[in-house]
């Protein structure tokens, strides 16, 4: 079946005038630019889409500082703005947030706010809207002497501003804005039925259905809301909107919206994701479901006009998608699946368009201290959490949550865990930008500005964090080609990022001279021009080979569908890997040669093991996929677009290299046991109740944080991990990839280069061994790569090995290994030095000692609570700060599969680098001055 394209004329609702249908920019974060709004007309246009609300939360004149005119060059750009939606025939919708802190009786506020309307109606608008959302449902006294209740407060002063403007289109969002904040009940409740019999009929009055977002609407709900409101609601439709969690975008189709509502709707405006660029599906879905009338979806038997055998799209046992679009739709007939395919075919040409980026890679908020899930807590945002980076300007009660629900949010979090929940429920101060003069201008807000300050959660690209959750670079500090480019950044200079597939990505020299792209100067100071060439091939060059394929944009897709659904090929990651943890017992013996030769020999040919083996293979394959997606998407020519989807590949790829990494270790069969704890209730996905809760909508999505993305983090067995999954994405996009294995023999030599170039206080000591080149190695790594190699792990990129993760289960016994056969060995091999008593002893010469005088007890404070021992190093040119990250969880992991809670590493007191790097990695010091040249420090997990 041919697919079908969107034209203006097929969409009748649309063609007569009867149906709203749109976007509202009214998001939370960071506004999208002016020259993106004007590609949003054309694509509307273009889809036969007509109309567009301007309604940025954080843009400055919209809700800080709503009394403030604009000025000249403002007033230029907005006039811009309102042509370009006329000239493509879009109504443009400029609205107003004054809720915050508006006096409704006061005179002068009136005065304000239509002088504020007027002067946008010079500018060429004829439609406006009053939003009343996310704000304190209280009045002041004065209001109190004036008005009955907040409704009529509310329905006074827009009647008012409705026909001071000559009555025209004209939109109002309520306070209670869903049924979920409707008090009592939406039948019941007082403000609601004021709305409807006070409000002016002609003004049109937003809902965003059940919840603030809401998994289905249906008829039966729209058909309430409708006879308290009197008129047909324009649905707000906050189910692509991801402002409320930093790991989450969504691009799967428009969904949960049968066709069927349209007649009894006045409109469907969809506030979309905080990337402008990720939303190419989210408008484009819903376009095509504007203009269609049967929902393809439906039982068959609603419509005889269906055919009873359309088989509908279902979902396999083991997680798999049945038949993906019925091959009988007909045009008529709207299929999420069939959608999102049309939208992909489209999309694909957008990546293709070269388009410029602005500004680095920026989150639509910023870094969280702990993405934790929360019960429902009432939240003032239109569709955000409460989180560090969220302010709020509402006390809201905590809602009665029953304790079948508390229990499916405790099987699911149950290994989330949190030093600091208080800081959770505590607002951060935030920015408001200046979309309409620059996308990087951030106002600063004082006291005076409002009474509450506005709910912020967003950054500008220039409003990089100065604390880093982790910067594991083996560099000293702000000598890092990162902390080069943030300076400059923060000291206003013009920057130009270069990209490159190898890890020297910005600018500056490595400590050991190893040359890296120089950056030169931009003509504009926030637009990123990436310049330089990759190896011997260009970026065109190589865009031009790594195109994106239907099939990429199909997995990129799946794996950020929507808020209470995961795609297709996102849920067969997650049944793929639990089951291949869950049944890992299953290989172990298959390689275990030295307990049972003939089991050993005969375990491969057993059919749960070929499964097994199967279905590993098929997650590496799904991993290589994500691969390919991810250096196809970092060569393509559209920048912008490239930018607005990086951190989220970026993340859901390292996350998927960790689980495969994890399989490959189980597969190694090396270990010596493997716990219970791969069953565990904790670690497994689909834990009782989980699922249910989490497809019911019940919820609000951000109970759930993360996504799939946090979903998979959750299944690797590390307790108390939560902080090894928060990094920062690098500032520019690399298509440079790190994978992490189990350790192999060949490795050896690799990994004692690395420790000799990293031993020295983060420095080189290349030099300081060159007469004896492998005694670093022999004192620090070979230890563990003989007696304990089903604990080492390494990390390679397309070149080699950069870094490595080393571990013994059992420090007491390890150490007694070392005495009873390493050492030995090394005495031997490196024999005493002899000089006399206050002589100084080269560096060589003191570490030749040093194997001549070990002592090697562990403390019993030490091990009784973190038994296991380690150490890890990466190499300079490692400029990715996940790296080190999924590298100890990897270890981490295998230590806790077989038992072990906690883990330490001995560091020279002296080396005061190494210390900070095992901080920034979660560990803490143990037992302050028990050796005063010895500092241990651990993490339990």
């Amino acid at each position: 079946m041919a697919d079908i394209k969107i034209h203006p004329v097929d969409n009748l609702h649309t063609k007569n005038g009867n149906f709203i249908c749109g976007v509202v920019e009214g998001f939370y974060g960071r506004p999208w630019t002016t020259e993106q709004r004007k590609d949003l007309f054309q694509k509307l246009k273009k889809w036969g889409m007509e109309s567009y609300l301007y309604a940025p939360k954080d843009d400055y004149k919209h809700r800080a500082y709503w009394r403030e005119l604009y000025t000249v060059e403002e007033a230029e750009h907005l006039t811009g703005l309102i042509s370009s939606a006329r000239d493509n025939g879009i109504t443009f919708y400029y609205a107003l947030s004054p809720g915050l802190d508006i006096t409704y009786s006061s005179t002068k506020e009136m005065t304000a706010l239509k002088r504020k309307l007027e002067q946008v109606s010079q500018f060429g608008c004829t439609a406006y809207a009053l939003l009343f959302d996310d704000i304190e449902p209280e009045m002041c006294e004065a209001d109190k002497e004036v008005f009955q209740s907040f409704a009529y407060a509310q329905v006074s002063v827009s009647n008012e501003v409705f026909q001071h403007l000559g009555q025209p289109h004209f939109m109002l969002c309520p306070t209670q804005y869903c049924a979920a904040r409707a008090t009592p009940n939406v039948q019941n409740s007082e403000y609601l039925n004021t709305l409807g019999s006070k409000l002016a009929p002609e003004i049109d009055i937003m809902w965003t259905g059940p919840k603030v977002i809401s998994r289905l609407l249906t008829i039966e709900s729209i058909e309430e809301i409708t006879d308290v409101l009197r008129r047909p609601p324009v649905i707000w439709d906050n189910l692509h909107a991801n402002d409320y969690d930093q790991k989450r975008v969504f691009l799967g189709p428009y969904s949960g919206r049968s066709p069927d509502l349209i007649p009894k709707l006045r409109g469907v405006l969809t506030n979309p994701n905080c990337e402008y660029g990720a939303n190419f599906v989210a408008i484009h879905t819903l376009a095509q479901w504007s203009r269609c009338n049967v929902d393809g979806k439906r039982d068959p038997s609603i419509n005889d006009s269906v055919s009873a055998d359309i088989k509908l799209e279902t979902e396999t046992e083991d997680g798999g998608v049945g038949e993906d679009v019925p091959s009988t739709l007909s045009p008529n007939m709207y299929h999420p699946r069939r959608a999102l395919r049309n939208a992909i075919n489209e999309w694909l040409e957008e990546f293709g368009r070269p388009k410029a980026a602005w500004g680095p890679i920026a989150k639509p908020q910023q870094l969280v201290a702990a993405a934790i899930p929360l019960p429902i807590i009432s939240s003032i945002n239109t569709c955000m959490s409460l989180t560090t980076t969220t302010t709020s300007c509402s006390s809201g009660s905590i809602p009665v949550v029953n304790s079948n629900q508390l229990q499916a949010l405790a099987e699911v979090c149950s290994s989330v865990t949190s030093n600091n929940t208080d800081s959770m429920i505590q607002p951060g101060p935030g920015a408001v930008m200046n979309s309409l003069v620059s996308e990087t201008k951030v106002i600063c807000k004082d006291s005076s500005a409002a009474s509450n300050p506005p709910i912020i959660s967003g950054t500008s690209t220039t409003n990089i964090s100065s604390s880093e959750p982790m910067d594991c670079n083996q560099t000293p500090p702000y000598s890092s080609p990162t902390h080069i480019t943030k300076s400059s950044l923060e000291g206003g200079e013009d920057v130009s990022m270069a990209e490159t597939v190898s890890s020297t990505a910005v600018t500056g020299t490595s400590m050991h001279g190893e040359q890296v792209h120089p950056t030169n100067n931009c003509t504009s100071s926030t637009m990123i021009v990436e310049c330089t060439n990759v190896g011997n091939t260009s970026l065109q060059e190589r865009t031009e080979i790594e195109q994106l394929t239907h099939e990429d944009l199909a997995l990129l897709c799946d794996l950020f569908y929507l808020p209470f659904e995961h795609g297709g090929q996102g849920l067969q990651l997650l049944h793929e890997f639990n089951w291949l943890k869950g049944n890992a017992h299953l290989v172990m013996h298959a390689n275990c040669t030295k307990r049972n030769v003939a089991a050993a020999q005969e375990a491969p040919n057993k059919p749960e093991v070929i499964e097994w083996l199967e279905r590993a293979a098929r997650l590496e394959d799904m991993s290589s996929a994500l691969n390919r997606l991810f250096r196809r998407l970092t060569f393509c020519a559209n920048r912008e677009l490239l930018y607005d989807l990086y951190p989220y590949v970026w993340d859901v790829r390292g996350v998927v290299s960790l689980l495969n990494s994890y399989i490959k270790w189980l597969a190694s069969g090396q270990y010596p046991h493997v716990m219970a704890t791969f069953t565990l209730g904790s670690y497994t996905w689909f834990s009782k109740g989980w699922k249910e809760t989490f497809m019911s909508g019940e919820q609000e999505p951000w109970v759930f944080r993360g996504g799939l993305t946090a979903d998979l983090q959750r299944l690797i067995p590390v307790d108390s991990g939560n902080d090894l999954f928060i990094y920062k994405p690098p500032d520019v996009p690399s298509s440079k990839i790190y994978t992490i294995r189990p350790y192999l023999p060949v490795d050896e030599t690799h990994i004692y280069d690395i420790c000799r170039r990293t031993c020295m206080d983060g420095m080189d000591g290349t030099d300081c061994f060159r007469d004896c080149p492998d005694i670093v190695g022999d004192k620090f790594v070979g230890g563990f790569l003989t007696l304990t190699p089903e604990f080492c792990f390494v990390v390679e990129d397309d070149v080699g090995l950069v870094g490595y993760a080393l571990a013994a289960l059992d420090s007491k016994q390890f150490h007694k290994k070392l005495e009873l056969s390493w050492i030995p060995e090394m005495c031997h091999k490196y024999p005493k030095p002899e000089k006399s008593s206050g002589e100084t002893l080269s560096n060589t010469e003191d570490f030749r000692m040093w194997f001549h005088t070990l002592k090697g007890e562990v403390p019993e404070s030490i091990h009784n609570q973190h038994p296991s021992v380690m150490c890890c190093s990466l190499l300079t040119n490692v400029f990715d700060q996940s790296v080190a990250k999924r590298l100890v969880t990897c270890l981490l992991a295998a230590l806790r599969a077989n038992g072990s809670f906690g883990v330490h590493v001995q560091v020279n007191s002296k080396d005061r680098y190494m210390i900070e790097f095992y901080g920034k990695l979660g560990f803490l010091e143990l037992s302050p001055g028990l050796s005063p040249d010895t500092t241990y420090v651990g993490r339990a997990f």
